[in-house]
């Protein structure tokens, strides 16, 4: 027996599967947790900060982060201590956070974003794709693109009269330096020199004092972080006296700002821009 009205209702039913899934609009988490300096830094520039509601011990700016939970550092959180914050969605990074503790987040079924950019030129896309996921996209595209234009300065892509050799420390005692596939890396490639250490095997490479006489660096760049890095690397900077950079004076003490890869990225590339004019 031939039935009209169930025959239309069975095409409207293929065409119905046939069509894509209207596009869902996803809400921001409302608590979040950040497990490295960089995405909290991130997270406040997309507007995120009132739903963070855990940080690392190294998460120090804006000002107000220092009110956040703590849970513990980049490379050792306590998985206890993010459970008990119950968030929706826990902020990670390739570049410091173990791999492993995804995992047990994820077996937990506790929901996690990993934030994949290492290299400048990766940065713009990374703050694009977790506002995306998390529900910030334009506030994120915004930033990103404020990113790309500052990049492209005449200050910063101008080629220097004189090319220098650099190297940076990231740590005097024992002796880690800023290799390949670093921001740092990238940076004094934009400014139009050249890193001794960026034929290294690894990022952060050790570094033998013997190397950087033999190679004698122009300028030197020292990263504060988050101690007294001044009064530590006078041990080595005597010992490696003789290269041009301590002979003449080119030793900068640099701020943070280019170890987190986030917004004052820009703010980095002056500062280390302004020290090799």
């Amino acid at each position: 027996m031939n039935i009209p009205g169930l025959h239309f209702l069975y095409l409207v039913l293929v065409v119905r599967l046939l069509l894509p899934a209207p596009a869902v609009s996803a809400e921001p988490p409302n608590r979040i947790i950040s497990l490295a300096p960089n995405l909290t830094e991130i997270l406040y520039a997309m507007g995120l900060g009132d739903r963070v509601v855990g940080v690392t011990t190294f998460c120090d700016k804006p000002e107000e982060t220092k009110k956040k939970p703590r849970v513990g550092g980049m490379s050792n959180p306590s998985l206890e201590a993010v459970v008990k914050l119950k968030p929706d969605i826990v902020a990670m990074t390739t570049d410091g956070n173990p791999r492993e503790f995804e995992e047990r987040l994820r077996s937990l079924k506790i929901r996690t974003y990993v934030f994949k950019a290492r290299k400048l030129a990766d940065l713009p896309g990374g703050i694009r794709d977790m506002g995306s996921a998390l529900g910030r996209k334009e506030k994120a595209y915004a930033l990103a693109q404020e990113i790309e234009a500052a990049v492209k300065r005449p200050a910063f892509s101008s080629r220097p009269a004189s090319k220098k050799k650099v190297l940076f420390i990231v740590w005097p005692e024992p002796l880690i330096v800023a290799g390949p596939g670093t921001a740092i890396d990238d940076v004094i490639t934009l400014l139009g020199h050249t890193n001794i250490a960026s034929q290294a095997a690894v990022s952060y490479p050790k570094y033998s004092m013997e190397a950087v006489i033999r190679q004698a660096p122009d300028v030197i760049f020292i990263g504060k972080g988050h101690t007294d890095i001044k009064g530590m690397s006078q041990g080595l900077l005597k010992k490696i006296a003789a290269v041009p950079a301590v002979k003449n004076g080119k030793v900068f003490f640099l701020s943070d700002d280019l170890y987190r890869m986030g917004p004052r990225v820009v703010k980095g590339i002056g500062e280390m821009s302004a020290c090799l004019r």
